[in-house]
Order: structure tokens, then sequence, then C-alpha cells
């Protein structure tokens, strides 16, 4: 035998025998403690994260789901995914188009109830302003149709036929006319029952032909425009 098979035969020797004492250290190695380098151990390993029943029976469902639609995909085609794509993306257009319209639409329903609103106010207004101007302009004639009035008043019949007379008189029924078709009515009085609405009582007189309470003279004529009083009638009131 060669140096060099003993050489061999030696060093494989002694690495059996380091071998051997390793398993014998492992197998002794008391609890608790870890077996040292080159020690071989079995440790038994519970198995972590294992799917519980209802785990595993939720799994097959929805891999046949997940199975389901990717068949039902697979059948269509690229140009009807096309077409679905761009049916969504029009419809979804469609719904903000009308969605601005319909918001468009109650602005302008607001605005026109706006301007009714406002037209009605300004005819009210305007309606308003007419009359008084208009009650103004009477207030101011009704002194005129007084002195018409007293004038003719004191005409003697002899002087009834005089041209001067007849146009002062003729003039006069013209202007009572004219009030009269702006809607200015003489308010009767002396034989009524005295209102203190239309009537002004200035006196209390005696008197056999009307009872108390009635109106037995009037001394200054009053007047209504369109049914409100533009000046109350002056008069006497029997006691």
């Amino acid at each position: 035998m060669s140096e060099l098979e003993k050489d061999l035969a030696k060093a494989e020797e002694a690495e059996a025998t380091k071998t051997d004492a390793s398993t014998e250290e492992a197998r002794e190695a008391p609890k608790g403690e870890e077996p040292k380098e080159g020690a071989q151990t079995e440790e038994l390993k519970e198995p972590a994260n294992e799917p519980t029943e209802t785990e595993e029976a939720k799994e097959p469902a929805e891999a046949e789901d997940a199975e389901a639609e990717e068949g039902e995909e697979g059948k269509k085609s690229w140009a009807e995914r096309r077409a679905e794509k761009k049916q969504a993306k029009e419809d979804k257009k469609s719904d903000a188009m009308k969605e601005q319209i319909d918001q468009l639409q109650d602005k302008v329903k607001r605005q026109l109830a706006e301007f009714e609103n406002f037209r009605k106010r300004s005819e009210r207004e305007k309606e308003t302003m007419f009359e008084t101007g208009a009650r103004s302009v009477i207030e101011k004639i009704l002194p005129v149709v007084d002195n018409f009035e007293r004038g003719l008043a004191t005409v003697n019949p002899e002087q009834e036929n005089d041209a001067f007379v007849d146009g002062m008189n003729k003039v006069y029924k013209q202007l009572i006319k004219e009030l009269d078709a702006i809607g200015v009515k003489p308010i009767e009085a002396v034989g009524k029952e005295f209102d203190p609405n239309l009537h002004n009582a200035v006196m209390q007189v005696e008197s056999e032909e009307y009872e108390s309470g009635i109106v037995a003279a009037e001394l200054q004529k009053g007047y209504t425009y369109r049914d409100t009083v533009v000046r109350h009638s002056m008069v006497s009131v029997v006691q």
C-alpha cells in the first residue's frame, strides 16, 4: 500500500468518526435545546393557512363564475366588445346631456315665472300711478265744474236763450260728459240716508219732509272715480 492510499484511508476513518460523534450528541441533547451543527433532527410542522371548509366551498364556485365570465368574454368578438364600450360611452354622454337639458329647462321656467311676476307687478304699479295721476287731475277740474254750476244757477229764466248762456251751458255739459266717460260720477245725496263713506255732514237741520238721518240738502256735490271717492259730498242732515 502506498503512502497516498494510507493517507486517504486515515481521512475517511476520521470523517466517519466525526459523523458518528455528531449523531450521538444530537441523540443525547436535552429537550428545549437546539442541536449542534451537523446534528440531524426531525421536526413536525403544522401546515399554515390551511383553507377552511367554507373557503374550500367558495373557491370552486368563484372559479366556476370566473370561468363562466371568461367563457362569455371569449365568445364575444373584438368588434362586439368595441361596440359595447362605444355604446356605454355614448349612454354616459347622453345622460350628462339630458341632465344639462333638464337644468336649463328648469332655469328657463324660473326666469319665465319671474318675468311674469315682474310684468304683473309693473302693470299694477302702472295702473296705480295712472289712477293717482287721474285723481289728481280730477280733483283740480272739480272746482271748475262747481264754478260752472254756480254761474249757471244765477242765470235768470229770461236769459236762458241768450247765446252766451247757451254756450256756457254747452261747455258745462261737454265737461260733465267727458268726466263721465272716464269714470267720474256724481254722488247722490239729497233724500238718501247719510253715509259717512260718501257724505260729509257739516250741519244738522230740522225737516218735515225727511226723517232723521236723511240728507236734507247738498252744499257741495261729491264725485267718485272708478267706485272710489274723489271728493265727499258736503251735506246737511236731518236731526
